[in-house]
């Protein structure tokens, strides 16, 4: 079960989130909770690119069924 909790942000911060919410498809909360993911892997590790941490999420996000098996060049014909 999913719980919920409101929390107060700014209205410049919330604006913000309804604007990338729709451009991606999310709802607000799940953009905020999306930017908060990549702020926490960011902190956490600060030698890698945001974008890098933002796109390996989003990768681990894809369902494994849709995703394409690497396949190193070695073993390409």
């Amino acid at each position: 079960m999913t719980t919920s909790t409101s929390i107060r942000i700014n209205q410049t911060l919330y604006d913000q989130a309804r604007n990338e919410a729709v451009a991606e498809h999310r709802t607000i909360a799940g953009q905020v909770e999306y930017w908060a993911k990549i702020g926490r892997a960011a902190l956490d590790n600060p030698d890698l690119p945001v974008s890098f941490i933002a796109e390996s999420l989003a990768s681990m996000a894809e369902p494994r069924e849709t995703t394409t098996p690497f396949v190193p060049k070695s073993r390409q014909q």
